[in-house]
């Protein structure tokens, strides 16, 4: 990786961090020591320490703008996507450094699902058969087997069990949403990484998108950025509050919400900007 130009052209905002990570006794999935992410010469995030425990949920709040989907993205390093872009510090997976692991292989272990649902302009059964066809050697009733697990694992195989071959547009948004983290599961990810996935979703949609959270976490380690801080409350485990490109606080979810130790944290809480 590249050295990192001196330019910084954040705002001169310091936080004095009040959580100390060694608070988190479970084992660390995911750890993130003095992470700067620049687009060209802008610094947009600055020296973020995390540890994101395992099988657990950890939502990712703040104002628009203020880092989080950024953050996400140099998860499994979905950021090379786009230009003029590069990273110093370090992220370790399960103790290796992502920065070294083969970009393919990384997203296959850590997943992504986008803020609107993205089917592929296939057939339901190809949206989720695609990654095991390029991932492995499964073929007919082998693979047919695991696309029902899929399924069955993002709670959609009783909707579209007799739809398998129909198009996957003709699903509606949330099913179209779980049929995008069906198609993730399919090659068994570690890490699932959920950008704002119900905001484009009604009520009952994002309710049945949040109960599968719950079931997913045992199976695999969750991060989640949401705008909804009543989502964050419903459904996270741990929560990290991000302000101007920095991690200001992250703590058990209970903790953030009721006795944050940042008075920026309660500011946002409490609706008082943001």
């Amino acid at each position: 990786m590249a050295t990192a130009a001196s330019t910084d052209i954040m705002p001169e905002t310091t936080f004095h961090h009040a959580w100390d990570n060694s608070r988190i006794t479970l084992e660390p999935k995911i750890e993130v020591s003095d992470l700067n992410f620049y687009y060209g010469a802008n610094l947009v995030l600055q020296d973020i320490n995390l540890s994101v425990p395992g099988n657990q949920v950890t939502a990712l709040i703040g104002p628009s703008g203020c880092g989080k989907t950024t953050f996400l993205r140099t998860l499994n390093r979905m950021y090379e996507t786009m230009r003029n872009t590069r990273v110093t510090g370090k992220i370790l997976l399960d103790g290796e450094d992502v920065f070294s692991i083969d970009v393919t292989q990384l997203r296959r272990r850590v997943g992504m699902v986008f803020q609107k649902p993205n089917p592929f302009p296939k057939s339901v059964f190809e949206n989720v058969a695609y990654g095991l066809r390029i991932n492995s050697r499964l073929r007919g009733g082998v693979l047919a087997d695991a696309v029902e697990r899929s399924l069955r694992r993002a709670v959609l195989w009783e909707e579209v069990k007799d739809k398998l071959h129909e198009s996957a547009y003709s699903l509606s948004g949330g099913q179209q949403q779980r049929l995008c983290i069906a198609r993730a599961l399919a090659v068994n990810p570690e890490v699932l990484l959920l950008d704002e996935p119900c905001s484009a979703l009604d009520p009952i949609a994002t309710a049945k998108i949040e109960d599968l959270l719950f079931l997913l976490k045992s199976q695999c380690t969750i991060v989640i950025v949401t705008h909804n801080m009543q989502q964050a409350a419903r459904v996270a485990d741990y929560t990290g509050f991000f302000l101007l490109g920095k991690l200001v606080e992250f703590d058990r979810t209970e903790t953030i919400f009721k006795k944050p130790s940042r008075k920026e944290t309660e500011d946002y809480i409490t609706g008082r900007f943001g």
